[in-house]
């Protein structure tokens, strides 16, 4: 059996919808096993009626709002804290959360420890792309800055990343830049570029913004900032396209036949785009895999999430970065 513990309380929505989803996730995989954090009031009924789920009950929720840091040492008994402290300890094999990112990952940083070597966790997502491909993209937000030999560190993680959770062998790595020559791109882009060249990671050029979606690359790295940029525009510009489709639909009779016939396919283009299918983000450089999900999470996503988590554990994500630092 895999065991995940996903936090119950986290995210926006009510402990209801990722009961929901655990649920699903039960019913989706006989060999897993959830460890359910959160209050008594939630878990532990919910846990009485389910098999193969065990509550760990907690007193306390960080809300996204809240300073990272601060609430991790104010809130010991908060669902995350605790969720990754079961972790540290061996009951249980992974994490999942839809709660504050930054709390997720300053507790799992500090609860759960990094791979021998690691110098910074990056956080990764499979975005989609054409004819089904995905690209692992990283980081998205978890290092703001970072030094060339960190970015070398991304190639290797998002590799076995892409290996894990895609099948890819022997992806090919893309650094974030404006331009797809060696040297474009600002001096601190061009030394990242330099030392990927340098490095055996399967590194074979630059990337523009317009590769994020196309499929060009299998693994695309950057730092936390320019990731996170790219990301919130990316998810800017698909709430523009859909509520501008939306306000054309309601002003024309032509347009509303047309979006009629083309909802299955919006709404499946919306459902890639939300990361639900592979629920959401992973914390790439763990000792254990730990994904956070969107905070305006469904039942769905937490199925993911908590199937996707296991697929990590069981796919043997941690040694696959373990033994790629050794190599290196």
């Amino acid at each position: 059996m895999t065991c995940i513990c996903v936090d119950a309380m986290g995210g926006d929505e009510p402990p209801e919808v990722v009961l929901d989803g655990i649920t699903k996730a039960l019913a989706a995989d006989p060999q897993l096993e959830v460890l359910v954090a959160g209050n008594d009031d939630a878990v532990t009924p919910f846990c009485e009626r389910t098999e193969r789920a065990k509550p760990l009950v907690t007193t306390e929720v960080i809300g996204m709002a809240e300073h990272p840091t601060e609430a991790i040492r104010q809130k010991r008994d908060s669902s995350i804290v605790r969720g990754l402290a079961a972790v540290r300890a061996g009951e249980a094999d992974g994490f999942f959360s839809a709660g504050s990112t930054g709390a997720i990952f300053a507790a799992a940083t500090m609860g759960v420890g990094r791979i021998r070597g690691i110098k910074r966790p990056a956080l990764a997502s499979a975005l989609p792309g054409l004819v089904g491909h995905r690209t692992v993209f990283l980081d998205m937000g978890a290092n703001a800055d970072v030094r060339p030999e960190m970015l070398v560190q991304f190639a290797h993680m998002g590799r076995a990343y892409a290996k894990v959770a895609l099948g890819v062998d022997d992806a090919k790595v893309a650094l974030l830049s404006n331009g797809s020559e060696e040297t474009k791109g600002s001096e601190k882009v061009v030394e990242e570029h330099q030392a990927l060249a340098a490095a055996d990671c399967g590194f074979v050029g630059n990337a523009e913004g317009v590769d994020l979606l196309t499929g060009s690359f299998d693994v695309i790295v950057t730092d936390g900032f320019s990731g996170n940029v790219a990301l919130k525009s990316m998810e800017g510009t698909a709430k523009f396209m859909f509520a501008a489709i939306k306000e054309e639909v309601a002003h024309s009779k032509r347009s509303a036949l047309g979006a009629l016939l083309l909802k299955p396919a919006i709404k499946r283009i919306a459902h890639e785009l939300s990361g639900d299918a592979y629920g959401g983000a992973v914390l790439l450089g763990l000792k254990s895999p730990v994904l956070i999900g969107h905070g305006a999470t469904s039942a769905n996503a937490v199925q993911s999430g908590t199937l996707a988590c296991a697929a990590a554990v069981r796919g043997g994500l941690v040694d696959k970065i373990a033994q790629a630092l050794r190599e290196q």
